[in-house]
């Protein structure tokens, strides 16, 4: 077997795509040459997802922040609370720093910091958290139910709508 390099000019997808035709080629030597090989549409990663607190941020001015978003945890976004000062004094703080450097936005505030997480609502981190697990673990939102009374299954949305709302 051959060594093949991939370079910057030489994409591993052309090679893997070399590699394949290569068999069928030396088969079929009268055959007529394959026709390009249309660019394959790439799986999107949804990063960034959508929330709506609980009970909501009250910010310095009164105004209340309820919808906001979080994107995707990084190795480094796990492994940098580990070093904070504030996390070794008090394990407990961990998910504070956490959630301070995940949530993008929340209702117009963009600076979302460690600050901010501390002035929220117990339900609202607690939600957060939830939150965190389901989208960095499962990588979606969406829950699979069943009706308790009909019995009839159905997709729910666990990021959106209100409390009591489906």
């Amino acid at each position: 077997m051959r060594r093949r390099t991939v370079s910057p000019g030489n994409g591993l997808e052309e090679v893997l795509d070399n590699l394949a035709a290569a068999p069928a080629a030396r088969e079929e030597t009268s055959a007529p040459a394959p026709a390009p090989a249309r660019p394959r549409e790439r799986d999107t990663l949804q990063t960034e997802f959508a929330f709506e607190l609980p009970r909501g941020y009250v910010d310095d001015e009164g105004q209340v922040h309820r919808q906001g978003t979080m994107r995707l945890a990084t190795a480094r976004d796990e492994l940098r609370p580990q070093i904070d000062l504030r996390v070794k004094e008090n394990p407990a703080y961990l998910s504070v720093v956490l959630l301070s450097q995940v949530i993008t936005r929340l209702g117009t505030v963009t600076d979302v910091h460690a600050g901010v997480v501390e002035r929220m609502y117990a339900t609202d981190v607690a939600f957060l958290q939830d939150f965190y697990r389901r989208i960095n673990s499962e990588g979606h939102t969406h829950a699979a139910v069943t009706c308790p009374l009909c019995h009839g299954s159905f997709e729910v949305d666990l990021s959106g709508g209100r409390l009591g709302e489906s």
